[in-house]
């Protein structure tokens, strides 16, 4: 009996911004000035699903994520017609969630209602800090007030909340990080997604520590930091599903997060989108024009938005699983990375049990939570193991 294709996710990426953050690293663009392609891009974004639809064929559909970017600056009316052409062109499920992720600025939270009307029913709410010191830091353009007034807001027009928060922040001490977790979570979230500052090449950031202008926490301050988002979330109800993501019982979790994670498919649009979509024993891998007058281009020359697209051989698409699966607390089948030649027999896996990284589960492979503190060496390891 042939087994049912897998679940489908929808990933759409909403490139503008009102301002470009310090630390962002993603593929954006200010906003002001391009009102015009705006609206040809959500025009560009539903022709992409109904081309990739001939691809993915009949599928059930479990989510759609607007990502960016700053998709709560998009008409709400965008989004709308945007989430009726999934619903069209896949089978929803009976419990579909479409996310969006928002900015706290008083501006966007005045959006809020118009966008559960089109069809949003989870808010990603990126506050990243209720310390208006640290905003400013972060180059952010709204204060802690507005962030708290857009989450109390928020919590009131969707039936599901997360709040984004960076932590390891230049001179932050773990009283201070527990603070202000606990003052997120009384903001009423079923969901806690708090990342770890990262510098990443090429951001005002990164140019910032060249030019010794700050300093970011060393490991030993992050390892220290990391363990109070744990021990602190832990104790007030919040499951740490993933590495960077924490729950309140297994309804809140995020489910187009658990697509990636799960190693299931996922249909990406606009500009700069990935994708990943399983056809004919093969999965392959698209992505998207980073530039969205080259994005809306390819879409009216070839009908569908990526520009390139590629099956991965076995052992890429094993070391995409591997990667994604270790970061979530129920790890990986071995099975799903046979291409690899990993087993629980395996020296390397033995290794890390040994060493206490990974769980002794002879059907999976799972990150212990000291495993996760130290998770891309376990992957690492892992991947360049001799089969």
């Amino acid at each position: 009996m042939t087994e049912p294709p897998p679940p489908l996710g929808v990933y759409v990426h909403w490139p503008y911004c009102a301002r470009i953050c310090p630390y962002c690293d993603f593929n954006v663009f200010k906003a002001k000035g391009r009102e015009a392609e705006a609206a040809e891009l959500a025009a560009a974004i539903v022709a992409d699903l109904e081309a990739q639809r001939a691809i993915t064929g009949p599928r059930e559909l479990v989510s759609v994520f607007f990502g960016g970017g700053t998709p709560s600056l998009m008409d709400p009316a965008w989004a709308g017609e945007i989430v009726a052409a999934a619903r069209r062109l896949w089978t929803p499920a009976a419990d579909l969630e479409v996310s969006l992720e928002a900015n706290p600025t008083d501006a966007e939270a005045a959006r809020f209602a118009a966008l559960a009307d089109a069809g949003v029913n989870r808010l990603s709410l990126g506050l990243q800090s209720l310390d208006d010191a640290a905003l400013r830091f972060l180059g952010r353009n709204h204060d802690a007030a507005e962030g708290r007034r857009a989450a109390q807001t928020a919590a009131r027009v969707f039936p599901r909340l997360s709040l984004d928060l960076i932590y390891a922040r230049p001179g932050q001490t773990p009283a201070a990080w527990a603070d202000e977790l606990r003052a997120a979570v009384d903001l009423g979230p079923e969901h806690l997604s708090p990342y770890q500052l990262t510098i990443e090449a090429g951001t005002a950031f990164d140019r910032a520590v060249r030019r010794g202008l700050f300093v970011p926490p060393g490991d030993e301050a992050g390892a220290d930091l990391y363990e109070t988002t744990q021990a602190m979330l832990e104790a007030e109800g919040f499951e740490a599903y993933e590495v960077s993501n924490h729950a309140r019982g297994a309804a809140a979790r995020s489910r187009h997060n658990l697509v990636y994670w799960r190693g299931w498919d996922y249909v990406g649009a606009g500009p700069g989108a990935h994708g990943r979509i399983t056809t004919g024993g093969a999965r392959l891998a698209t992505e998207a024009a980073d530039r969205p007058a080259d994005y809306i281009r390819g879409v009216h020359e070839t009908g569908a938005g990526f520009e390139s697209r590629e099956a991965l051989s076995p052992v890429q698409a094993a070391e995409e699983r591997l990667l994604s699966g270790l970061r979530v607390r129920e790890g990986v089948a071995f099975g799903e990375v046979a291409a690899l030649g990993l087993s629980a027999r395996h020296p390397t896996v033995r290794g890390l049990v040994n060493l206490g990284l990974l769980a002794d589960d002879a059907e999976r492979l799972i990150a212990s939570p000291a495993g996760r503190r130290v998770l891309d060496s376990v992957t690492a390891e892992l991947a360049l193991a001799e089969p």
